[in-house]
């Protein structure tokens, strides 16, 4: 359950990131991507493990509330999904036609960025 809490923020974070503070995006970053712990982050930033604590929650909320409003990373897994049934599509009926499939991989590649 924490792994997949842990991925999804980061995906969040990813979609979310410039909408955030920079000492939102610090406290996240070093948490969720760098693996440090409260008191690391604390002693980074000379405050509290409570304000790393508060700051994170916080921040955390804010990426959830992003993504009830906007989105992004519900429609990017359903692009995904779409893409897939295409690309199987693709290799199961022109499996010889390469424009197409040069086509297919620049939109993967486009959606990957």
């Amino acid at each position: 359950m924490e792994l997949e809490k842990s991925t999804r923020l980061n995906i969040l974070f990813d979609f979310y990131r410039s909408l955030l503070t920079s000492k939102q995006d610090d406290y996240l970053e070093l948490y969720y991507a760098d693996d440090y712990s409260l008191g690391e982050i604390a002693e980074e930033f000379s405050v509290s493990r409570q304000a790393v604590y508060d700051n994170l929650k916080r921040s955390t909320q804010l990426l959830e509330n992003y993504e009830s409003k906007l989105h992004l990373y519900a429609e990017y897994l359903k692009r995904q999904v779409a893409a897939t049934k295409i690309e199987i599509y693709i290799k199961q009926n022109y499996q010889n036609d390469q424009q197409l499939i040069n086509l297919m991989e620049q939109l993967i590649t486009l959606e990957e960025d």
